[in-house]
């Protein structure tokens, strides 16, 4: 992960791509954690911006609970 990720690019992922996407940013999160608690993070921005892809992955895992979002594939009709 090298950006910042998008709401609209998160959309077009299923729920597994995006809990696959939440358990690598929770991953890389921790590592960076980890270099800063020892001296060697260079990019202190970059803590930061996987804070917000992680608020933001969860943000869209939210809304598709609550029917705001819905996944790709999925049907838009309810029962």
């Amino acid at each position: 992960m090298t950006n910042s990720l998008k709401a609209h690019e998160l959309d077009e992922l299923n729920d597994v791509d995006l809990e696959a996407k939440l358990r690598e940013a929770k991953e890389e999160l921790f590592n960076l954690r980890f270099q800063a608690a020892t001296g060697q993070l260079e990019s202190h921005g970059r803590l930061r911006t996987v804070k917000k892809d992680i608020a933001r992955i969860y943000t869209v895992v939210r809304e598709r609970e609550l029917g705001i979002r819905t996944a790709p594939g999925a049907s838009n009709e309810e029962a």
